[in-house]
């Protein structure tokens, strides 16, 4: 078994695990130290701990407690590979307070089947995973977390729309991002300015600006870049350093997937134009 670390923070850490065991290889019984919540994309593997046994195949999700011994096996089929977020239990406190009709911390059932709520998310973070777009796994744990804790608990109440002084908070946050969007700024930074969990400032977040803080920064960056581009004669690694992007690559195919086409053609066409 191999575990690339992807992305961590206080209190979660996500990895892209990959296990080539088969069914000629013994079993063998560890335990989780945190709350996992891992994203089976692809294999299948058996999977047994106290609270049951269940199969495990692409789009299911195995649930773990801190301290409960599990065991995976592979007598149907060789090898799987998972996206596994681990939560400390004060920060999963956090999520299952914030997510409305469910107070229970810890997972009464092995694992949650493939359901179309949860589809679109683990897209979004398998994308993440291929594309190395580490700053986007903050985000997409606690959506990703949120969801699970709210399908788990079987809750299937919808949150209060944001209030007053959530809107006042969203509007803070923005604006602080519009001042820094050059310098990293992850959505824990933004929540503690809020005086809010990370959860429920995402929550919020989303609610009120209709993206996420990651997306909001994001496109801040790159529409600056673009206005760079389009009114200097700068070098576009320049223009990308200052946007606030750490390398050029990651600039080129994060513009290019938003934008249509790369910088370079981007302030090509537009300076013939």
């Amino acid at each position: 078994m191999t575990m690339g670390d992807l992305a961590s923070g206080q209190g979660w850490q996500v990895s892209d695990v990959v296990c080539t065991a088969g069914a000629g290889d013994r079993p063998f019984e560890e335990e989780h130290r945190t709350f996992c919540i891992a994203a089976v994309t692809s294999g299948t593997f058996r999977y047994r701990t106290r609270q049951g046994m269940a199969m495990l195949a692409p789009g299911a999700i195995l649930l773990g407690n801190p301290g409960a011994c599990y065991e995976c096996g592979h007598e149907h089929g060789a090898g799987d590979r998972c996206l596994s977020f681990h939560f400390a239990p004060a920060y999963m406190e956090g999520i299952v307070a914030d997510v409305p009709g469910t107070r229970r911390l810890g997972f009464a059932a092995p694992r949650l089947p493939p359901l179309p709520a949860l589809a679109p998310l683990l897209a979004e973070a398998e994308a993440a995973r291929e594309t190395a777009d580490s700053d986007a796994f903050e985000e997409l744990g606690l959506r990703i977390a949120g969801a699970v804790v709210a399908a788990a608990s079987g809750s299937t109440r919808t949150c209060k729309p944001p209030s007053h002084r959530d809107q006042k908070r969203v509007a803070e946050a923005v604006r602080l991002i519009e001042l820094e969007a050059d310098r990293p700024l992850s959505l824990t930074e933004l929540a503690d300015g809020t005086a809010t969990s990370p959860y429920h400032f995402l929550r919020t977040f989303r609610q009120v600006a209709g993206t996420t803080p990651y997306q909001f920064l994001l496109k801040t960056r790159l529409h600056r870049a673009a206005v760079r581009l389009r009114t200097s004669g700068e070098a576009i690694s320049a223009i990308a350093f200052e946007a606030g992007f750490d390398d050029l690559s990651t600039f080129n195919r994060r513009f290019r997937r938003v934008m249509g086409e790369a910088p370079g053609a981007y302030r090509a066409r537009r300076r013939i134009s």
